[in-house]
């Protein structure tokens, strides 16, 4: 009991960190915890689960991701751009990858009047940042 306990409150620390660091910058997606799951067969390393709501034109701030990242269009289009990558939009069932410490400069919905929702796969250690703002 006491280690769901732990569980549920991790959970409600790191989805008001990412809340936080989200919308410091301004209103912004949404983004749900769905998991949060250390790896037994990956001492160090967790397994995290989110999932990103975007309204009509919304977009996220330009950022990084500490740990590696996959990411599924479940809803709508979602315009990508990894620096380094031409900007891409991706349709609901289309995926792409973003290595450990990619910067991540767009990231939106690519349409004005539909929403659109993305799920995101990470690997990263418990003290790693989920989103951390690129500066200017």
């Amino acid at each position: 009991m006491n280690v769901l306990r732990f569980c549920a409150a991790s959970l409600v620390a790191l989805s008001l960190t990412v809340s936080a660091s989200a919308f410091a910058h301004g209103p912004s997606e949404k983004i749900t915890i769905l998991q949060d799951q250390m790896l037994k067969n990956v001492p160090g390393k967790k397994a995290l689960m989110i999932e990103v709501d975007y309204k009509p034109g919304q977009s996220s701030i330009a950022h990084r991701h500490d740990g590696t990242a996959m990411a599924y269009v479940l809803e709508g289009e979602i315009t990508s751009q990894v620096k380094g990558e031409k900007e891409v939009t991706y349709k609901a069932g289309e995926f792409w990858y973003e290595a450990a410490g990619s910067e991540h400069l767009v990231s939106k919905n690519a349409s004005k009047t539909k929403p659109a929702k993305l799920l995101v796969f990470m690997v990263l250690s418990p003290d790693e940042e989920v989103l951390v703002p690129l500066k200017n």
